[in-house]
Order: C-alpha cells, then structure tokens, then sequence
C-alpha cells in the first residue's frame, strides 16, 4: 500500500463543519424569535423550536461524542441531510416556496460538491430538489399578517423552485467541475514537489553517507579496539561484560549501518518490510522503543486473540507509533498496551503513568498545533503534532479513536478500535 494512499478517501473536516452549522443555527434562532417577538409575527412558534433544537442536539453530538477529526463521507452525507431536513422543516412552518429564506436550503448540497464524493453529492442534490417541490405544494401560509396581502400569479409562483432547482444544478456542476480540476492541479504539483524533494535527498544522503563512512570509521574502531581489551580485562566480571559486551555489538551494528548507506545511500528503511499480525506489529514497535528508553513497556494480550495477518501498511506502523512514542515522551515509567481482537473487531488501548492531558486541550486533541495554558513542564511540551498525525492516519485506515483520562491509571489513555472487516481489507 502507498504512504497516504487512503488520503483521498472523501472527508470533511469536522471543527470547519461545526462552526458553520453553529452559524446557521445562531441565524435561525435570531430570525424565528426577532420575527415572533419584535415584529409580533404569526405562526407556529413552539414546532420551530423543536425543529432548531434538534440541530443544536445534532451538533452537540458532534461536537461531544463523534471523535473523528474528519467525517467521512458517509457521516457528512448523514449530517447534511439533517440539515436539508431541518431547513425544510422550518421553512414548510413559514410559508414554504415563497419564505425569501428558501435560498438557503440549495446550501448544503453546493458545499458538498466540493468536498464529498459524486455519489453522495448527487443523492443531496436529489434531496434538496425532492424538498423544494415538496414545498411548492404543501406548507403553512407566511407569518401572519403577511399571509393576508401577499398574493402572487402562478407564473411567479411556480417559477421560484424552477429557478431554484436551476441554480442548485447549475452551482453544484461548476463546483464538482472546478473541484475536480483543482485536486489534479493540487496532486500534480504535489507530485512534483514530492519528486524534487526525493531528488534532492538522495543528493544530500549520498554526500553525508559517505562523508559519515569516512568520519566515523576511525573512531568506531578505537571504540571497537578498546571494547576487546577491556573484556580481556574484565572478563570475570560478569556483570560489566553484559554491558561491554552490549557496547560491542551497537559499534557492529553502526558500522553494518554506515556499509550499506555507502553502497546504497538510497536504501529504504525496511521496518516491518512484510505482513504481520497486530501483535507482532505492536511487539516490532516496542522493541523499536526499548533500543533508546529505559522505561517499561507491558504488553497484555488476550487469552483467544485473532492472529491474522494484516496487509504491510506504513500508515497504521506510523500511526501506532506516534501514539506509543507519545506515551513514552509523556510517561513516568510505564507504558501499558492491551491488545483485544476477536471475530468482530480489535481494540488497542495504549496508556502511561504520566499526568495525562490537561483538561482545556481534552476536548481538541486530533487537531494541530495545540498548546496547554497549564502545561508547567516545557521540556515535556508539544504541538499536538504527534497525536494530529497517528489519528489522521488511523482513521484514514478505518480506525476509531477515543483520547481520554485514563480511570485506572494518573497518566492518559488512547483507544484504537477497527471493525475486523475493515482492518483485515485493507
């Protein structure tokens, strides 16, 4: 599998979506109680509540309990339909085809255009265009006293959702069609600036490889000649050989290192270079972690584990590696990973002894760039980075994730769980 090749799976970013939704919202509760208590309007004031509040509840629940950092294009297709239902609602209550605020319900579909897929944009499309007949037919009259003077020929009438349905066609063809030329103009220049940037690498590898060959060769063999005298020194010393004895073998493998980047300075790193179950993945990547911290990393895996293998993929290896890297960084001395997987589904859970996450930022981790007002240890702090990229990531690979205060231990807690027929298709 290529590095980001989910990546173009459709998606929406979640935190732009809210805002926006937020904003209509706002604007509907301004326009229904300005319209009912400062101009004394009539109409059905109660069920416009009700229908405005399920927007509000909808939008909680993204904001509070969907922890995605991006809707995939299901869920954005769930949610905008939501909206196009809710819009309709209130305008089927305020005068339906002829409410000057009809304009807004062509809005869903055209700011999907451009980020969801064919498919799912064309089935809004067809929503929308189904509610605004639907409205030429059937609705309340305006608010009154409006309902009582405001009289139109059927010429004008029925030419307001024949103009609508036009402009929804009309803007939702030009969005995909600029959409779609924009992402190849986006992929092809980032295409070439990946090939530049890989050119340009290389060059440079080469040179430091061969000048890092010649630099340190001197010195790991002094090392190296040192290491012999000194087990021949100390060779009943059991307990110093271990570690002499360890220093030996790191001075063979830097010098194995710095061979191949001569012959090959262009050589890919080949960890975790075939198929592996999830444990032995998890066990490739703590290992690569013990090699450089001395804190202890406990694995527990479940008595009936599903051992099947899963596809190389570089996201999940990167992505899993962020979050058990972060755990290190974070932790006082442990790092607990459970490993549950069944017919169904597999669920890791990464923990740590640390602090855990300061509560102003718990609520927004998957973003970048987050910084805690109450992060007292600068050394420990970061940009959120780390996190941003392992769940970016593993949700692109059909991951779920769930960032929280562990309950049973002082540092945080990060669950990672895929339904078993996503994981094991990818």
């Amino acid at each position: 599998m290529k590095f980001f090749e989910t990546s173009k799976q459709f998606s929406l970013k979640k935190s732009t979506y809210i805002n926006l939704r937020w904003i209509g919202i706002i604007g509907q509760l301004i326009s229904v109680y300005l319209v009912y208590f400062y101009f004394n309007f009539n109409f059905n004031f109660f069920y416009s509540n009700i229908i405005i509040l399920v927007g509000v509840l909808s939008n909680l629940y993204l904001v509070f309990i969907y922890k995605k950092t991006q809707l995939s294009d299901r869920s954005a297709f769930i949610y905008l339909l939501i909206d196009i239902i809710q819009l309709s609602g209130l305008l089927y209550l305020t005068g339906g085809i002829i409410n000057p605020f009809i304009i807004f319900l062509i809005i869903p579909s055209v700011f999907a255009s451009s980020n969801l897929s064919f498919r799912t944009n064309s089935m809004l499309v067809l929503i929308t265009t189904l509610s605004i007949i639907f409205l030429t037919f059937y609705s309340e009259e305006l608010p009154g006293p409006l309902n009582e003077h405001f009289h139109v020929s059927n010429y004008y009438y029925y030419s307001i959702p024949l103009a609508l349905i036009i402009a929804l066609l009309f803007l939702n063809y030009f969005a995909i069609i600029f959409g779609a030329e924009s992402k190849l103009r986006k992929d092809a220049l980032n295409k070439m600036e990946e090939i530049m940037a890989k050119e340009h690498e290389m060059l440079s590898l080469g040179g430091q490889a061969a000048a890092a060959a010649h630099s340190l060769g001197t010195p790991l063999s002094t090392i190296k000649i040192i290491t012999q005298e000194l087990s021949e020194q100390l060779k009943n010393q059991k307990d110093v050989m271990q570690d002499i004895d360890l220093l030996s073998s790191q001075v063979e493998r830097c010098n194995e290192i710095l061979k191949k980047l001569s012959l090959n300075p262009n050589e890919e790193d080949d960890f975790i270079d075939e198929d592996l179950s999830m444990k032995d993945y998890l066990k490739e990547i703590i290992l690569s972690f013990k090699e450089t911290s001395k804190k202890s990393f406990i694995l527990n895996l479940d008595q009936n584990l599903n051992s099947r293998k899963i596809t190389k993929s570089i996201e999940i290896v990167y992505g899993l590696r962020n979050f058990i890297g972060n755990a290190n960084k974070f932790s006082k001395n442990k790092i607990f990973i459970n490993l549950k997987s069944d017919n169904v589904s597999t669920v890791i859970v990464v923990e740590d002894d640390g602090e855990g996450f300061p509560s102003d930022i718990l609520s927004k981790i998957g973003e970048p760039y987050l910084k805690s007002s109450k992060n007292i240890n600068k050394d420990k702090s970061g940009l959120g980075l780390g996190l941003f990229i392992g769940k970016t990531l593993l949700e692109k690979n059909f991951a779920s994730i769930n960032c929280k205060n562990s309950e049973t231990r002082s540092g945080a807690e990060i669950t990672i769980k895929w339904k078993n027929k996503d994981l094991f298709n990818l």
